[in-house]
């Protein structure tokens, strides 16, 4: 296989700080590696001992220990990311959905994966956009209670949605900062529980938002 294939393995520590695009590497001054792709291309970079990923992509199709859903309160599926995954998983999702009693804006809540790839979908209900500082505290609760869900079950590969910046209206730039910041704070206190957190864009305009901001983060 040429550079950039196959399955992946931990690096050396002293591999690990690095930020990488899509496939054929290429090596940069700072020891930083880019690659060349179109849609579907994978930016990673490793925070602690655990790979962030981001990819411009279908979250339904993520073979992943778990995938995040961006749900409402209802867990009854809607639409967006929540109807995609509903539908694609099939209804065995909305039955496990049914005996929860709901979910309250930034807890989250396990279910199973129904057909999809992956073996669970944690599902998490993100804020509406007002502008307000609660509405940063609970974007960030999201992300943090979705990851203390994968922690309780040794759920360690993760993939998460841009959540609540469809039509609940939050900024992409502020929610992207809030999620990767968020992630990379629980990574750091439990180095040991996550292999890889995935961030999957719909769309390219979302996944260079990410980019950038993971480029920006301090590991």
């Amino acid at each position: 296989m040429g550079p950039g294939f196959g399955v992946w393995t931990p690096e050396p520590p002293e591999r690990l700080n690095r930020c990488t695009i899509g496939e054929l590497p290429i090596r940069r001054a700072d020891g930083s590696r880019r690659h060349g792709g179109v849609r579907g291309r994978m930016t990673e970079r490793v925070v602690g001992r655990t790979r962030f990923v981001v990819v411009d992509g279908d979250i339904t199709k993520e073979s992943v220990d778990a995938i995040v859903n961006a749900a409402n309160q209802s867990l009854l599926g809607g639409g967006g990311v929540d109807g995609a995954i509903h539908r694609a998983g099939g209804p065995a999702i909305l039955a496990d959905c049914e005996t929860l009693g709901g979910c309250a804006t930034g807890d989250a809540k396990v279910t199973t994966a129904g057909r999809l790839q992956a073996k669970k979908v944690i599902h998490t209900v993100g804020p509406r956009y007002h502008g307000r500082d609660e509405d940063a505290a609970l974007l960030a609760s999201c992300y943090r209670t979705s990851l203390v869900r994968a922690r309780e079950q040794e759920l360690r590969r993760i993939a998460f949605p841009a959540v609540s910046t469809g039509i609940y209206g939050y900024p992409i730039e502020e929610a992207t900062r809030i999620a990767l910041a968020t992630c990379a704070d629980v990574v750091r206190e439990h180095p040991e529980a996550y292999d890889e957190i995935r961030f999957v864009c719909f769309g390219a305009s979302d996944a260079a938002v990410y980019r950038h901001r993971l480029a920006l983060l301090d590991v």
